[in-house]
């Protein structure tokens, strides 16, 4: 039998209602044999993620050493959805251990994976799956480094003997035992893991929108779903804000060449959007563009001086002090003459002067300075550099939206176009270019 591996996030596994739901989808299909889940989201505005209440149980630790308080909201959410789901499930003594552990192992990662722990032991019991911990077969090493082969050697041979499981997202373990996350919203990435190594037809990711939308719904209005993209293009898309997969999940799937379908938990007849290796020729020459993402919260490091073009190793040994002080850049346009380098304000945070004067120390440019309050809006569709007037027509669309673009790069690459322009213009720029190519 083909096996379909399917994910779901926190808001189909936010409530009882929400986990039915989910359980139809699973019985609804045989192939759906192997189930990965996120921890509990919102049930409604206002209210708390799971994962946000097990990150104040571990600060609460930090500061009193105990953490009964937050960690009783924990206990009603679960057992409320247990009482609701109907099942003969005590989850007290499980909680218990749960809390007692948070308290002797006092490791943020453990603490915050426990939310995806208690959510798979619950759909496990309601499906009457083997529930299967993603600490006894997601591997990583005591750095907190993902060990990918070997975990894929691993869940293929935990899983061949086991024909229906639920797998908690986001977390392993090393060898040692401790606990390890991958980054915020890495249970897809678990889910991507686990259809890598079972060898599924499909990857399917269930949330809570009909599929990956060309723009942010909370910018643009209306955009359209897409129906096909390429993992590249996905790769872009989530990169650069676009947050309904996270980008590292494409990985494992793109490796063995499996599908991965986005669909809606709450809308289950929609087709979603299938992500694939190659998009055909035909499905990208009807659309000039794919869509358009984005993210706030930038810096240009901006550098001048005279000659730089003919000073060997310049560009090398401005780069060797944001790696001095582990600062990862974006990107990094150039002239003759000048040399901007992209950074995130979240990396630069507190290293502002202590570059600007190692950087003054090593090149001796004639001015440097940060510039701030910058946004970076990719527009990614596949051929767009070999198509004339792509980079024309966005350039005008921001023109006509009096929106002065500070920095533009497309390099080589015949994926995208990437511009920096103001954060108090992102809104404004997102709708310019996406309206210019809808």
């Amino acid at each position: 039998m083909a096996v379909k591996v399917v994910k779901f996030g926190g808001t189909s596994m936010a409530d009882a209602g929400a986990i039915n739901q989910v359980a139809d989808i699973v019985k609804s299909d045989p192939e759906r044999r192997y189930v990965v889940v996120s921890a509990p989201g919102k049930r409604f505005s206002g209210d708390t993620k799971v994962t946000d209440l097990l990150y104040a149980c571990y600060h609460d630790l930090e500061i009193n050493g105990e953490c009964s308080a937050t960690f009783a909201k924990i206990r009603e959410r679960f057992e409320g959805i247990v009482k609701d789901l109907g099942l003969d499930l005590d989850m007290k003594p499980i909680l218990d251990e749960v809390e007692k552990k948070m308290v002797i192992n006092y490791s943020v990662d453990y603490c915050a994976s426990r939310g995806e722990y208690l959510s798979a032991i619950v759909l496990a019991k309601k499906l009457g799956f083997e529930f299967v911990d993603a600490e006894k077969i997601m591997i990583f090493d005591v750095n907190g480094n993902f060990m990918s082969e070997q975990t894929n050697e691993l869940v293929a041979k935990t899983l061949k003997d086991i024909k229906c499981a639920v797998i908690p997202g986001f977390y392993g373990a090393d060898g040692t035992g401790s606990i390890h996350t991958f980054s915020r919203g890495g249970s897809d990435i678990t889910g991507a893991v686990v259809a890598r190594a079972a060898d599924a037809v499909i990857y399917e990711n269930w949330t809570d929108v009909d599929g990956f939308m060309s723009a942010d719904p909370r910018i643009v209005e209306n955009p359209t779903i897409i129906k096909k993209l390429s993992y590249k293009e996905l790769r872009e898309l989530a990169y650069m804000g676009a947050n309904v997969l996270h980008p590292e999940a494409v990985f494992p799937v793109k490796a063995s060449g499996i599908p991965i379908n986005i669909r809606n938990t709450f809308n289950p007849q929609a087709p979603g959007t299938l992500i694939v290796a190659e998009v055909e020729e035909d499905e990208f020459a009807k659309r000039q563009i794919t869509g358009v993402a984005g993210k706030k919260g930038y810096s240009i490091i901006f550098i001048e001086k005279e000659l730089m073009n003919s000073e060997l190793g310049f560009g090398r040994r401005v780069l060797s002090v944001l790696e001095y002080y582990n600062i990862l850049f974006e990107h990094m346009p150039s002239g003759i003459g000048t040399l901007s380098i992209v950074v995130s304000d979240s990396e630069l945070a507190g290293k502002e002067d202590v570059v600007l004067e190692r950087i003054r120390n090593i090149v001796k440019p004639d001015n440097i300075e940060i510039k701030s309050g910058i946004s970076l809006i990719s527009t990614v569709g596949h051929g767009m550099s070999f198509r004339p007037g792509t980079a024309a027509k966005l350039c005008e669309a921001l023109a006509k939206a009096n929106i002065n673009i500070r920095m533009i790069d497309q390099g080589s690459s015949e994926l995208n176009i990437i511009v920096a322009v103001a954060t108090q213009d992102y809104e404004k720029a997102v709708n310019a270019i996406y309206h210019a190519f809808a």
